[in-house]
């Protein structure tokens, strides 16, 4: 009997061992499948960056009820934590308690999800069947057998491409300039030092991992003042990046745009607008040009590197042999899409939602976490515990536990608006796990702030909007 199987949760991040957590507390029995090799993989890969929302928005309440007999200490609440500390003073410890830790596999890489015995193409007796989640672990193929699925992989793993089209700008795939690509949130203070310090840096999109990596190449000029800092977004304005300033009811991610405007009116950072990549080439000692289109023209800027902090997009082959139901340009759950579109939505905070939103016709299997907002830039950390705390309850039965979502969220305090980091120990903040969809023209330009609303970013970066973490 299917009853009898797991709950396989995909990814253990912060949504994925919250959901484990919750599926406990209601008499279920989880798997967590996490691809790195220690769980918070996602989170380790941007451990340096400051969230700019405390302690008290990113532990999740049925994860704090596991900790709390094991004698964990509890980290200050109005404290920012880095993703470094959320994976050593939170994940760890969580992934370590005795009911968690037998019930994790790392090292296991999900590489589909099907129900057992019936292709997409079969809708008789197809619910009620088991999933088949296979995985990839120690280069060996295992399949596992499961009552329900949680994907709560991230996206951290998908960075959208710098080409404006959605695919990659010419050459951007070429091994020739790969030496001279960076990440989304490169450590521009520590381990990639060596490579943009008093060189010439491109960082491309105008959301949080763009600003944060900004203000760390700004920080970077005390101790390395020839680095050039260039920065091509494709908006006509830089507005919303700036955000909310002192109407942010978060006041780190407040200070973030405040700084880099600051940054830019100073000339520490040049500014370059309606700009679009077009192509790299490998130009001479190991430099990349890059050809930019703007309505000046074509331009050919030679760097020595580039951090494409263009955004995420959801890894969705692994789940091609499910019945979705995607919004089509956002790729979410089609109900919860029109209130994260980017778009369309530029103040104000994502509501609250569970599983009457996340659901898809695949009977039992829910998308959680970053994952679940698509290519929307708006997550919220307390957001998705509150969206695995409705799947858990509903998998037990609970319709109306599932359908109640009480959330408090701190408002953005912004439209498209001029906005605002550091924390109290003078490191750089940055946002969860989300950002703003840097390709997006402002929404409610000339129509007031309460058009349409802006994703607030909360708990984790992706790279990291109410919050985006991967994993």
């Amino acid at each position: 009997m299917s009853e009898e199987l797991p709950v396989v949760v995909i990814g253990a991040g912060p949504a994925g061992l919250a959901a484990a957590a919750h599926l406990l507390e209601r008499g279920l029995e989880p798997l967590v499948l996490e691809a790195g090799s220690e769980v918070g993989a996602a989170v380790r890969d941007w451990a340096h960056i400051r969230l700019f929302s405390p302690w008290r928005y990113n532990i999740d309440d049925a994860a704090r009820r596991l900790l709390e007999p094991t004698g964990w200490t509890e980290p200050r609440p109005t404290r920012l934590p880095t993703g470094g500390d959320l994976a050593t003073e939170y994940l760890e410890p969580l992934a370590a308690t005795p009911t968690l830790r037998d019930r994790i596999r790392t090292g296991s890489r999900v590489v589909a999800v099907a129900r057992e015995g019936r292709d997409k193409t079969h809708q008789r007796e197809r619910d009620g069947r088991p999933f088949l989640v296979r995985t990839v672990t120690d280069g060996a193929v295992v399949d596992h057998r499961a009552r329900a699925v949680i994907d709560a992989s991230g996206t951290w793993s998908t960075p959208n491409p710098l080409g404006a089209s959605g695919l990659p700008a010419v050459g951007e795939d070429s091994p020739e300039v790969a030496s001279a690509l960076l990440a989304a949130l490169p450590d521009v203070l520590g381990q990639d030092r060596e490579r943009v310090a008093d060189r010439h840096v491109l960082v491309v999109g105008a959301g949080h991992s763009a600003t944060n990596t900004l203000l760390n190449l700004v920080e970077l000029r005390r101790d390395a003042p020839e680095t050039r800092i260039t920065w091509a977004i494709r908006g006509a304005s830089p507005e919303r990046t700036y955000g909310g300033q002192d109407a942010d009811g978060l006041p780190a991610r407040g200070q973030l745009g405040s700084r880099l405007r600051r940054a830019v009116e100073a000339g520490l950072v040049e500014l370059r607008t309606s700009a679009t990549v077009q192509a790299l080439a490998p130009a001479d000692e190991g430099q990349v040009a890059v050809v930019l289109d703007s309505p000046d023209g074509r331009q050919r800027l030679v760097v020595d590197a580039v951090a494409g902090a263009t955004g995420f997009r959801p890894e969705l082959g692994m789940l091609r042999e499910l019945r979705l139901d995607l919004d089509p340009g956002v790729e979410a759950p089609s109900k919860l899409a029109p209130l994260i579109d980017p778009e369309f939505h530029s103040c104000g905070t994502v509501p609250a939602h569970g599983t009457d939103v996340l659901a898809h016709p695949e009977e039992g299997f829910f998308i959680a976490g970053m994952k679940s907002y698509g290519r929307a830039p708006t997550f919220l950390l307390a957001t998705g515990y509150e969206q695995v705390r409705s799947i858990a309850a509903h998998l037990a039965g609970d319709t109306r536990g599932a359908g109640a979502v009480p959330l408090d969220l701190p408002e953005t305090g912004v439209c498209s608006t001029a906005a605002p980091a550091t924390d109290e120990d003078g490191l750089p903040v940055v946002a969860e796990s989300a950002e703003p969809a840097e390709s997006a023209e402002p929404a409610g330009a000339g129509g007031g702030c309460c058009g349409p609303a802006e994703p607030a970013l909360i708990g984790v970066p992706t790279g990291l909007q109410h919050g985006r973490a991967g994993g």
